[in-house]
């Protein structure tokens, strides 16, 4: 294996010298390594402790929940659980769990093992909880026990029925860790990962790459790949010429502007899938101009979606119309309509709250998840707000120094943010961003501190209902309610892409937006 190692890393050096324009016919990748461009650095290979993703990419490699989405889909099947049952009353869950598994460094997975992983995001008084935070945690506060029936059988109790528990535990949250590896290196698990999944940790050079070599002893199959060579390359542009000139074999995300190009070259085949995303900018609400709800309607009616998604997106992405993507079709308000581009309307609401021409911040990322094409988009937004009389200044952060920001709230520093999910339900954007009780300094996403008692109400119970169609009602009339309350602008929902070069073999986006390469090989 430290042959192929080896060889990956050499490969990355000579793809580098070629985008830098030092014999670009040269680069080539190594024989069975996937060099994948990613869009960032990682902040952390501990899935328990990171929000974004683009680590999520790598993390799904890396690790495995109890269950998992079935290719293709966001419906959950089997994974280290072999099988689970549900009480009743909807408050139980006992997961049988698969035999025989280790962890990667030896260790065995187990029930106990479970609980630990539970109980260290969700119990303060757990020995290991101080190797936190754990931002998303969110998605188990409802679990009130986990409890171990014995070695390969557990129980988590809830304090009431949560629809979206299986689901949640199918997102990287709910992926599980290896307890001897925290236990070990505790603050710096997440530069010394261990789980179960078809790669295990290799090594990872700051601002340079990731690897993840082949698990020979992965459970459900050795993969075909040696290894897998994950690059950050904040720069589109590098990322374009890296790609081009045989410096990777996959890309992430690719530029609008590019996907064209690289549909009509055969040495690439582009990939694309609609997924739950959408792209919006949080407005704060607690203080500046947005508290006053005329304000934010203005800043919905003057921003040109229609030309974001022709001109900047190239058509990869549609106008979104909620805080809900449509491709959650059965939760999705089919009656709610997008803001219309209109200016004029946009001035009047201006005047009608007195806006004086104050200045606004603006918070853009240099590039991130999700994120599309966000310099771009941002600079386009300010001079649609320009136009009808806004006063934006925009700041601009690297995507990791940006969500440090944005995650800790606007008060006191922006107006406003940039900012994507992609999630994998429609209770957890509304959930962890738009209710009272997921402000910032409660451990939630609500930035702009959006706070509307109904709201609140009709989340818990969308939650709680254990009933499709009651829940989608629910969903439905939530999206109704933040649309006329606007603490967001609401802008596009994005169709994925990615590109690989034609030895690529058995490779599929992922409506979850992760990376699986299992399966993937290379000719």
């Amino acid at each position: 294996m430290m042959r192929a190692l080896k060889g990956a890393l050499a490969g990355a050096a000579i793809a580098g010298a070629a985008a830098l324009g030092a014999a670009p016919a040269a680069a080539q990748t190594p024989p069975n390594v996937l060099i994948v461009g990613q869009i960032a650095e990682p902040k952390s290979l501990d899935p328990h402790a990171v929000t974004a993703v683009n680590d999520f990419r790598i993390l799904m490699n890396v690790y495995e929940g109890l269950v998992r989405y079935r290719d293709g889909t966001l419906e959950v099947e089997p994974a280290l659980a072999e099988s689970w049952e549900v009480s009743d009353d909807g408050t139980e869950y006992t997961f049988a769990l698969r035999e025989g598994v280790t962890f990667h460094d030896g260790s065995s997975f187990n029930a106990e093992a479970v609980k630990f992983n539970f109980d260290r995001m969700l119990d303060e008084n757990h020995p290991y909880h101080d190797t936190g935070p754990f931002p998303l945690a969110f998605y188990f506060d409802a679990v009130e026990e986990v409890t171990v029936d014995d070695e390969y059988t557990v129980t988590f109790t809830l304090n009431a029925p949560y629809a979206p528990f299986l689901s949640n535990l199918a997102y990287p949250t709910g992926l599980i860790v290896s307890p001897t590896a925290v236990e070990e290196h505790g603050e710096d698990f997440g530069r010394n990962p261990s789980g179960t999944g078809p790669f295990k940790f290799a090594e990872w050079e700051s601002n340079q790459r990731v690897v993840v070599e082949r698990n020979p002893d992965y459970w459900d199959g050795a993969p075909p790949l040696e290894a897998v060579v994950f690059r950050p390359i904040t720069d589109a542009n590098t990322r374009i010429a890296e790609m081009l000139s045989g410096g990777l074999d996959l890309m992430v995300e690719v530029p609008p502007d590019n996907v064209a190009q690289f549909a009509d070259d055969p040495a690439f085949t582009v990939y694309e899938q609609a997924g739950p995303h959408v792209w919006f900018l949080i407005l704060n609400v607690r203080e500046g101009p947005f508290q006053d709800k005329k304000v934010r309607q203005a800043v919905n009616y003057a921003i040109n979606k229609e030309a974001l998604v022709e001109n900047v997106l190239q058509g990869t992405a549609e106008i979104a119309a909620g805080p809900t993507p449509p491709a959650f079709a059965w939760a999705y308000n089919e009656d709610l309509e997008p803001y219309p581009y209109d200016p004029d309307r946009a001035r009047q609401l201006l005047e009608e709250a007195g806006y004086d021409g104050e200045e606004v911040v603006f918070y853009v990322t240099e590039g991130g998840s999700g994120m599309l094409a966000p310099v771009a988009m941002g600079t386009a937004i300010q001079a649609d707000l320009a136009a009808v009389g806004m006063n934006v200044t925009i700041e601009t952060y690297e995507w990791n120094t940006f969500l440090d920001q944005v995650n800790a709230g606007l008060e006191g520093k922006a107006d406003m943010a940039e900012m994507a999910w992609m999630t994998n339900d429609p209770d957890t954007l509304p959930y962890l961003t738009l209710r009272t009780e997921a402000m910032p300094d409660q451990g939630g996403f609500n930035s702009g501190y959006y706070s509307n008692p109904e709201v609140d109400t009709i989340l818990e119970q969308a939650r709680q209902s254990t009933e499709p169609e009651e829940r989608a009602a629910l969903y439905q009339q939530m999206q109704e309610i933040v649309h006329e309350d606007a603490p967001w602008a609401f802008v596009a929902n994005w169709k994925q892409s990615a590109v690989a070069r034609a030895e690529v073999q058995n490779f599929q986006l992922q409506p979850s937006f992760f990376l699986l390469l299992k399966d993937v090989a290379k000719q």
